[in-house]
């Protein structure tokens, strides 16, 4: 337990970058209320600065780094939301950000980091962290890893400390999952405000489901290749650093299947008037297909984001 990060660094985080990123909004929908039988309060990163929760962490990690350390510039692989973030992130302190980008990203994330200021290096979607280990030999930046930092985990637990400062006695904290840096900020922040009473839930794609094989068998599973998902911020597998937060800090994570998350993201443009992408609407995804567990609780959601290219509709 000692290797995880805590809520003073959490804290320190949202200190850190206060000027810097934005208090995002926290709504409410009767019909999803009458739904599942619960209060549901949907916390809003797709607000965010670069419209997802990848702010944080990126902010909290570049503006953590020494001065030589920035003079360097940073690194990183994405397939969007990260990049655009370290991109903005960069900016702040005027260094230079790169990005390695898979070829399938989509188009709408790939000309985002392009307008943040990132130089992009494109490759295989298989070969991205191969393919930043030559950037980085060939930059002398510094790495900026999507999730498996203990930075960037701290500065993703803000959202949860603003919903819950916003929502006090959440009885369910349900977040997506993909590299699971969220879930673990999340994890730390809800562990030590709410105890050990609070349910944590992760939402996972079926067809990306190292998380859910990993806590079912105890150990750290290796991520599909190359998995079909709407979801593709949840592509990524694990780290050994956020597995362990996950663990340790008793996160369950269910796995959902393509078209209930389509249908999410569906109902938070229809209904409730917000821009989600399918990752970040596979927690309300999941809030649905846990209905019968959720009945009269609290439950926040952490809706993760929203820069998508809108193909999902069709």
């Amino acid at each position: 337990m000692s290797d995880l990060v805590s809520l003073a660094d959490v804290v320190a985080a949202a200190d850190r970058m206060r000027d810097h990123i934005n208090r995002t909004p926290v709504v409410t929908s009767d019909t999803i209320d009458a739904e599942v039988g619960a209060r549901v309060f949907f916390k809003c990163e797709n607000f965010q600065k670069v419209g997802a929760f990848k702010a944080r962490g990126a902010v909290n990690t570049v503006l953590s780094l020494s001065g030589e350390q920035a003079a360097r510039g940073v690194v990183t692989h994405s397939s969007g939301n990260h990049g655009q973030a370290l991109a903005y992130a960069a900016s702040i302190r005027g260094i230079k950000a790169t990005v390695v980008v898979p070829d399938d990203a989509p188009a709408p994330k790939v000309d985002a980091m392009r307008g943040y200021g990132a130089d992009l290096v494109v490759c295989p979607h298989m070969e991205r962290e191969q393919t930043t280990e030559r950037v980085l030999a060939e930059t002398g930046g510094v790495l900026v890893h999507p999730f498996d930092d203990r930075r960037i985990i701290a500065g993703q637990g803000t959202a949860a400390l603003e919903l819950m400062d916003e929502v006090p006695d959440l009885d369910v904290v349900v977040t997506p999952v993909g590299g699971g840096g969220l879930m673990s900020g999340t994890a730390v922040a809800v562990r030590a405000t709410l105890g050990d009473g609070a349910r944590l839930i992760g939402a996972e794609p079926l067809a990306a489901d190292d998380a859910f094989r990993s806590l079912a068998t105890g150990e750290l599973q290796p991520a599909v290749t190359d998995p079909k998902t709407l979801g593709d911020g949840l592509r990524t597998g694990l780290s050994e650093v956020t597995f362990a937060h996950l663990r340790e800090l008793g996160v369950e994570v269910v796995t959902v299947e393509e078209e209930p998350m389509r249908q999410a993201a569906l109902f938070h443009l229809e209904r409730m008037k917000l821009v989600v992408e399918p990752s970040g609407a596979i927690a309300l995804a999941a809030v649905r297909q846990m209905a019968d567990q959720l009945a009269g609780k609290r439950v926040g959601v952490i809706v993760s984001g929203g820069n998508t290219d809108f193909s999902w509709l069709s």
